[in-house]
């Protein structure tokens, strides 16, 4: 390092950088990294299960947020290590595509690495180790097709969609009412969907909350709620079979676009004026009377002369309403929004067979509920709890519950829970291990093992003796060949998932096996880590 100055006189230093450049090389690089994936993995184990643990974090700007869910615990999670975040970025893809099973999917990949770091030791070579990852992880994909059921189910018949959410609540904080948020998830699911191209948009599913009340409060309702009063007191609360006029244009007189600056010098001109100001106020409101509106909602603001022109007009209206908000009630009603008052139209108009305001509590808080729609597609789902963070945690626990509703209506196979498909693969793997000669059969070995690590975490976080239960469980499959029999986290007395009604969709567990198996192939393959130097 030396110091030297530029043609200012100002000191700068020049470093030579190569030497500072710290490397890890061969296997101490493939051992740190393996340590820094199981690190993460093990922050997320105490809390998989429904006996499993929340966890409480901080943000930099003092928010606290409490959760159980593995994508949302590793997204506020200040990583630095870069093999950290990439478990980081294996718990987002299992959220974005299934939207369940974020920890699980971790907890395996850290598994999976503990038990690539024994074969290391050994002087197994990574990329073996990954080849026989790979062939078991197929071997474990295409055993779950096997044991997995299909499931019949009907608009009218929808228990096997509520026991299969339940099973995803219980591991939340709202466990204690999941009977309820299941059958809310699965209604609002089954109102948005289109089960012709078994598809299901989510985007129409909106999730509002409010503190106060209690979690039992909850409740679906058909149609918009949006987060806003009227815009003039005097308006009328309730107003069945309104016409709706959807507008993304002010109620003021039109601004040019250029500067200007009007001289007044006497009274009759600023009469002239307020008065043509007026005029298009009344043409404004009369333009929405024609087309037969009987309730304006507005993307901007009125000025006060707008509102009481309104407010005797009998024309209810509400305003500064976002523009999201506005699309699901266009979509909700029927109608159209209208971006120019000239272009005004009754076609234009959305109907609504109900629109109510509802106070809450003592308090100002007002919300406008539209309901009774015309087209019933798009539901709001409205969350009550007794803190915000109450509310945020119920608002992830749905989105689970809501993705696993969904997953099934796309594909509707499922597995049992509880641990029980991870130990069947486990069976299975170690079973088809001995018909691979060469080293691969120990990667193979050492997948079934790592397969144990979620029943093994179930049972720990249930508070019973993990090895133990593990072999009872273990021994009862094999000796009945039944894939059902799990960890009894609950404590119901029987180890049988099927009698306990603990399911798990298909294409979720298939996902959270390829997606481990990936990641820990990608760290395997590294065998050189340069950072650069720490000044």
């Amino acid at each position: 390092m030396a110091l030297a100055f530029d043609e200012f006189g100002r000191p700068f230093i020049i470093l030579r950088e190569q030497e500072k450049k710290s490397r890890l090389r061969g296997l101490d690089a493939q051992k740190a990294n393996i340590a820094a994936g199981k690190a993460v993995a093990r922050i997320l184990r105490t809390s998989l299960g429904p006996k499993g643990m929340d966890k409480m974090l901080q943000s930099p700007d003092g928010d606290v947020t409490i959760t159980n869910d593995g994508a949302t615990i590793l997204e506020q999670m200040d990583v630095d290590n870069q093999i950290a975040k990439l478990m980081v970025e294996l718990s987002r893809s299992q959220d974005y595509e299934i939207g369940d099973g974020t920890t699980g999917v971790v907890v395996m990949a850290g598994s999976l690495l503990e038990q690539a770091e024994k074969l290391l030791e050994r002087g197994i070579h990574p990329i073996r180790i990954a080849e026989g990852y790979e062939l078991a992880s197929r071997i474990a994909f295409d055993h779950l097709e096997h044991i997995s059921h299909k499931f019949e189910f009907s608009a009218t018949n929808i228990e096997p969609l509520v026991q299969t959410c339940m099973t995803t609540l219980s591991s939340k904080i709202v466990n204690r009412c999941k009977r309820t948020l299941a059958e809310i998830a699965v209604k609002a699911v089954l109102a948005v969907a289109d089960l012709e191209r078994k598809d299901v948009n989510l985007d129409l599913i909106k999730v509002e909350g409010k503190v106060g009340g209690k979690l039992e409060d909850t409740e679906l309702v058909y149609g918009i709620i949006v987060d806003k009063d009227m815009s003039h007191p005097q308006m009328p609360k309730r107003i069945e079979d309104a016409k709706i006029a959807i507008l993304t244009c002010p109620f003021e007189p039109p601004k040019p676009k250029t500067k200007h600056k009007v001289d007044i010098d006497t009274v009759e001109k600023f009469q002239t004026l307020r008065e043509q100001e007026q005029k298009y106020f009344d043409e404004m409101v009369q333009k929405c009377k024609d087309v037969g509106a009987t309730l304006v909602i507005c993307q901007w603001g009125f000025d006060d002369e707008a509102n009481h022109l309104l407010m005797h007009r009998n024309l209810p209206a509400v305003r500064w309403v976002g523009g999201v908000e506005l699309e699901l009630i266009a979509i909700a009603t029927g109608g159209r929004i209208v971006p120019r008052f000239q272009e005004l139209s009754p076609e234009k108009l959305g109907k609504a067979g109900l629109v109510r305001e509802k106070s809450f509590g003592t308090t100002k808080d007002r919300m406008l509920y539209i309901e009774q729609c015309a087209n019933s597609r798009a539901v709001t789902i409205f969350i009550r709890g007794g803190n915000k963070m109450m509310i945020e945690e119920t608002k992830r626990s749905l989105h689970d519950a809501l993705c696993v509703a969904r997953n099934l209506i796309r594909n509707n196979s499922i597995v049992y829970g509880g641990g029980s498909a991870e130990i069947s693969c486990s069976v299975a793997v170690e079973a088809a291990a001995d018909r691979y000669p060469g080293v691969e059969q120990y990667a193979i070995r050492s997948f079934a093992d790592s397969l144990d690590a979620i029943p093994l975490a179930l049972a720990e976080n249930s508070g019973l003796s993990p090895i133990d239960t593990l072999t009872a469980v273990k021994s009862q499959q094999v000796k009945e060949s039944n894939p059902h029999c799990g960890i009894d986290c609950n404590d119901v007395g029987t180890n049988d998932m099927k009698e306990q009604n603990v399911f798990e969709t298909l294409i979720g567990k298939q996902q959270q096996i390829l997606l481990a198996t990936q990641v820990v192939k990608m760290i395997l393959k590294i065998d050189d880590v340069i950072s650069p130097s720490d000044y």
